[in-house]
């Protein structure tokens, strides 16, 4: 069991070193600015559905309100930045600990919730931070924030001659929260979090604090969420209440995921891979006359892999690989 769980282990950083050898060679063959605009996304929403999948993949917290926390990231780069005149970098650490700590608040009383009183606790949240910041004056209230754009560099985090720069942040933002969730996954977290998920009175009985492992998987999930909603202020330079905060953002952090495998290694991955591509060419040909179309597709999508593989996409493989086995 040692030497099988070694390899697995082994084959999957395999997997993730080859996969990331290869997206960074994609962009040196895809010059189409409109593709590499897809490509973002695509890594970004990637790296915040594995964000959303270690509380609501691993931990069973579902949450369709993390688009507050991807909100605060934005806000606080942002705000710190045309405000205060603070570094993107130093905006995001903050967006990031801020945000753990406001999930960590709002989990005291949030996380005594179960079932679908906890999903629900979770939207109403995001909503009241949305109406709040929507009538905000001093962060700019419905206008939003123009983010001053100044010469590219590395430093102010700011390109507009080309995409690749935030291509490749995407990337490693990317492989960051998957080395994450590939570290807590297998650690005492995890198999706390599983436990957790499974049965959360059985797992206390077994000397789980579960009220804990639930905090932390919050606190981890929202840093992570936060750091890319500060790298989407950047990238579009202009963020306002509905652009950052509203309920379409965490409906698209949790549907790759579920569409994927939830509680999965690469679940949240694969999904991304199908779903954001998808969302972008529906807007790009149908336009504002097809608005809505994506959620269609997206729950058509959900409701077809839920009667066939209810352990999402991933499942076409693992199956394959038993298969293979015998």
């Amino acid at each position: 069991m040692d030497n099988s769980f070694a390899q697995r282990r082994r084959r999957d950083l395999l997997l993730a070193a080859g996969f990331t050898a290869v997206a960074a060679l994609v962009p040196l063959f895809v010059k189409d600015v409109y593709v590499q605009n897809i490509m973002v996304l695509t890594l970004m929403y990637a790296a915040l559905s594995q964000s959303w999948n270690i509380l609501g993949g691993y931990c069973g917290q579902i949450s369709l309100g993390h688009a507050l926390y991807f909100g605060l990231g934005a806000y606080t780069t942002a705000l710190l930045f045309t405000k205060f005149g603070v570094l993107p970098w130093f905006g995001m650490i903050s967006g990031g600990l801020i945000s753990a700590v406001i999930a960590m608040a709002l989990g005291y009383p949030c996380f005594r919730l179960r079932g679908h009183y906890f999903v629900i606790a979770t939207i109403v949240i995001a909503e009241i931070a949305y109406l709040l910041f929507l009538n905000w004056d001093w962060a700019g209230a419905a206008l939003g924030i123009d983010i001053p754009v100044r010469k590219d560099s590395w430093t102010t985090f700011q390109f507009t001659r080309s995409k690749l720069p935030y291509f490749y942040f995407a990337l490693g933002f990317c492989v960051v929260a998957w080395l994450v969730t590939f570290w807590l996954q297998d650690s005492k977290w995890g198999y706390w979090w599983r436990a957790v998920k499974d049965n959360p009175d059985a797992a206390e009985s077994l000397g789980v604090v579960v009220f804990n492992s639930k905090m932390g998987a919050a606190a981890v999930s929202a840093f992570l969420t936060a750091v890319g909603g500060s790298f989407y202020a950047q990238f579009v330079s202009y963020i306002d209440p509905e652009s950052v905060m509203s309920f379409h953002f965490s409906l698209l952090m949790a549907l790759p995921a579920v569409l994927g495998g939830i509680g999965t290694l690469w679940g949240p991955v694969l999904g991304a891979v199908i779903l954001i591509p998808l969302t972008e060419l529906t807007r790009s040909f149908i336009g504002g006359s097809g608005r809505g179309v994506d959620l269609i597709v997206y729950g058509t999508l959900i409701v077809l892999i839920a009667l066939a593989r209810p352990e999402g996409l991933i499942g076409l493989f693992s199956r394959k690989r038993k298969g293979a086995s015998r």
